[in-house]
C-alpha cells in the first residue's frame, strides 16, 4: 500500500488550490514526500475555541490587532485539527487519533476522511500520540469503549502517560478540565497492554526522532522526520498561526506549564528558523504546512503547501 496513490496525488494537488476556501473537515487530504516518507495531513474537522484563551495577559490591543489580521476578531474561533499519517516501508503511522465522537460536533472526522482518502483504517501499524488532550487522544476508543486500531502498535510519552495517571492530573487542572482526566484514562485504558513508552531521542522508526517538547502537557512530544532538511510534526507546541509567532513570550490558557511552554516555543522556534526545517502543526491551518521566518525580533508562520 502506498499513500501517494493517484487519488491522493490529486487530492494533494487540489489540496494546494482549495484549502483557503473550504472548511478543514470538507478539504481533500495533503500528500507529499519528505525523504523515505510519504506524509499524508488528514483533517479531524475543528474545534470551536473562546478567544479568551489566546494570551489573556497580553496587552489587549496589540492581541486584538494580530487576532483581527487572522480574521479571529470574534467571542470565538475555529482552531483546525490536522492530523498526520506516515508512510514508510511497511509501517503506517498515524500522529494522534483526533477528538472521536464525545468532545466537540466539528471534530472526530479522521475517520470519515481517511476512508473518502482510500485509507483503511486497520492497515495504520503504529500511533504515536504527542499529548493526552482530547483532540489528540479520544479518538482512540469508539461508543463502546473498544479501541479503534485492534491490531496497532502504540507510542506514549513516559511523562506524559504518567501525568495523567498520577494525582497532579486532577490536582493540577482547573475544575472544568477534570474530564480530560477522565477521557485521557479511559482511552490509555483500551490501549495499555499494547503501548510501548517513549522519550526524548528515540526513534520509532529509523528517521522518526522523538523530540521533547513540554509545556503545553506535561509530556507533551513533537517528532522529527529527516530529510534533506528535518520537517517537525509539532503537536500543540505551537497553536496559532500569528501569536505563537509574533509573541511566542504570551501565555495561553491552553497549556498546563505556561513558563515551560514559552520556553519550549522559543527553542523550537529558532530551531525551525534556523534549520530551515519544514513543520506540521495540528492546529494551524489546513493543512498546517510551512516554514518559520525570523520577523522584528520573533517569529512569522510562512504557510506552504
Amino acid at each position: 500500500m502506498t499513500l501517494l496513490t493517484r487519488r491522493a496525488l490529486l487530492a494533494g494537488t487540489a489540496a494546494s488550490a482549495a484549502v483557503h476556501a473550504l472548511p478543514a473537515f470538507a478539504a481533500p487530504p495533503h500528500a507529499f514526500k519528505h525523504g523515505d516518507f510519504e506524509v499524508m495531513v488528514v483533517s479531524d474537522g475543528h474545534l470551536v475555541l473562546p478567544t479568551s484563551f489566546l494570551a489573556p495577559e497580553a496587552a489587549p490591543e496589540q492581541r486584538d490587532a494580530l487576532l483581527k489580521a487572522a480574521g479571529q476578531a470574534g467571542a470565538s474561533y475555529d482552531s483546525p485539527t490536522n492530523i498526520t499519517l506516515l508512510k514508510h516501508g511497511n509501517d503506517l503511522i498515524l500522529i494522534d487519533m483526533g477528538s472521536g465522537d464525545r468532545f466537540m460536533p466539528t471534530a472526530g472526522k479522521v475517520w470519515d476522511n481517511l476512508k473518502a482518502a482510500g485509507i483503511d483504517k486497520a492497515t495504520v501499524t503504529k500511533v504515536i500520540f504527542t499529548h493526552g488532550h482530547p483532540d489528540h487522544l479520544w479518538g482512540t476508543v469508539d461508543e463502546f469503549d473498544e479501541p479503534m486500531l485492534p491490531n496497532a502498535a502504540f507510542y506514549v510519552g513516559a511523562t506524559e502517560w504518567d501525568f495523567w495517571h498520577g494525582d497532579n492530573a486532577t490536582r493540577g487542572l482547573p475544575a472544568e478540565r477534570a474530564g480530560f482526566v477522565t477521557g485521557a484514562r479511559r482511552n490509555y485504558a483500551a490501549i495499555k497492554d499494547r503501548v510501548a513508552m517513549i522519550k526524548d531521542g528515540d526513534e520509532v522508526v529509523p528517521g522518526l526522532q522523538i523530540v521533547s517538547t513540554p509545556g503545553h502537557t506535561q509530556g507533551h512530544l513533537s517528532l522529527a522526520l529527516k530529510g534533506s532538511e528535518d520537517l517537525i510534526v509539532t503537536g500543540d507546541a505551537l497553536t496559532h498561526p500569528a501569536i505563537s509567532f509574533a509573541h511566542p513570550e504570551w501565555r495561553t490558557t491552553a497549556d498546563h506549564v505556561p513558563d515551560q511552554a514559552v520556553t519550549t516555543r522559543l527553542k523550537l522556534l529558532d530551531r525551525l528558523a534556523a534549520d530551515k526545517a519544514k513543520l506540521i502543526g495540528f492546529h494551524l491551518p489546513y493543512p498546517g504546512t510551512g516554514v518559520v521566518e525570523r520577523k522584528a525580533g520573533a517569529y512569522r508562520y510562512v504557510a506552504a503547501v
